[in-house]
């Protein structure tokens, strides 16, 4: 496993599989959270007004990290919605789970490449 600010440590690197569960909770949901998670530095949890502030940067560069027929598997929690609404073009699978649990998409390195431009365009949106 490597540790990474996103994809700082990965310069010059390709990889079959990148796994990330980046903070994604969205700001109202951050202000409603019980006490305990209050307690979590914020920078660990909130991700903008849509919880996919650092969703739409993996997204976007992503591509250039992964091997030929690399997968993104992401999880991105109750934004699961908003992910649905921002990138409808996506072919993203969504993981289905026995236990519970929502909100874990993958998504091939040859899907991402199709989609570059839309997802560089919405990376700082």
């Amino acid at each position: 496993a490597i540790e990474s600010d996103l994809f700082s440590a990965l310069e010059g690197k390709q990889y079959d599989l990148i796994v990330s569960n980046p903070p994604y909770v969205d700001q109202i949901e951050m202000d409603a959270l019980p006490a305990e998670f209050q307690q979590e530095p914020r920078l660990g949890l909130e991700a903008g007004k849509d919880g996919l502030d650092l969703v739409r940067k993996i997204l976007a560069e992503a591509a250039g990290y992964l091997k030929e027929d690399g997968v993104l598997i992401v999880e991105v929690g109750v934004s699961q919605y908003y992910m649905e609404t921002t990138y409808p073009e996506l072919p993203l699978f969504w993981f289905e789970f026995e236990q519970g649990g929502e909100g874990v998409f993958a998504i091939q390195k040859s899907e991402l490449e199709v989609f570059q431009t839309l997802l560089d365009e919405r990376k700082l949106s």
